[in-house]
């Protein structure tokens, strides 16, 4: 997962699409092309048959940069960074701090993509994808841009309760100065505790434990570390509920006052 940190201060948390993915979304996009631009080919012998060789080999080249450069192109910046196969698989070309490509990225990614996609049959693609953290390909990589996936799995929310043992202390304990990577952790292990190995849950448990201690204060009693992320995890969930709905309460007050006024203020 990549973590962006934008220009208001907002944190964000997108996952960089696999090769694999890419792979088969560019595969979808490209037979696409190669069928229109053979049904235009087609079109063209029969409508300009016995025309000058050279004019129709220029006309063969125009079809080839509009079907491999201007259409990828114009699909991309319209649409954001969508096309038919990023839509069949779930991905998106961003830029490097998360916002919508433009005009630019997108040319840049289609006229290196003739040469690391098309001419070298995507090894080049391939070869420069494993030496980055977010598989870019070296479009990606000039023009700032990579592949994020969009599409997620549905989440069961993690409804689990502050330990009996542990309560009076997670009602005074100030949980407030836990990073939101930490706690995303800690709650991915309450979540994936149960189909651990022993050994493994052990482990992990005592790791987070570890980097969550000196971030509470007080300190808890003595108790499993297991039953510490879990007192700290529902309780964080607990607070950041209540003050969300604290905030949707003060807000439905306010729009309710302002289709109120001037009429019976």
């Amino acid at each position: 997962m990549s973590t962006i940190i934008t220009g208001e201060a907002v944190v964000l948390h997108l996952r960089p699409a696999s090769f694999v993915l890419r792979a088969v979304g560019c595969i979808i996009d490209y037979l696409v092309y190669a069928i229109g631009l053979v049904g235009s080919l087609i079109l063209l012998e029969r409508l300009l048959s016995g025309f000058d060789s050279a004019a129709a080999r220029a006309l063969v080249i125009a079809l080839v940069v509009l079907w491999l450069v201007a259409v990828p192109v114009t699909v991309e910046t319209l649409s954001r960074g969508k096309s038919l196969g990023r839509l069949v698989m779930g991905l998106r070309i961003v830029r490097d701090d998360g916002g919508s490509i433009r005009f630019r990225h997108a040319f840049i990614r289609a006229l290196l993509a003739l040469l690391e996609i098309l001419s070298l049959f995507g090894s080049l693609a391939l070869i420069v994808s494993f030496s980055n953290e977010r598989g870019k390909r070296l479009g990606d990589m000039l023009a700032g841009t990579y592949s994020m996936r969009e599409r997620r799995g549905k989440v069961t929310p993690l409804t689990v309760p502050v330990p009996a043992q542990l309560r009076p202390w997670a009602e005074l304990a100030d949980v407030g100065r836990i990073p939101d990577v930490l706690a995303g952790r800690a709650a991915r292990y309450i979540r994936q505790a149960p189909s651990m190995a022993a050994a493994s849950r052990d482990r992990v448990a005592v790791e987070l434990a570890n980097e969550l201690r000196p971030l509470v204060s007080p300190a808890p009693p003595p108790c499993p570390p297991e039953q510490f992320l879990l007192a700290v995890v529902a309780e964080r969930r607990e607070r950041d509920y209540r003050r969300l709905a604290a905030t949707a309460k003060r807000q439905q007050q306010m729009r309710e006052r302002i289709h109120r006024l001037p009429y019976d203020a």
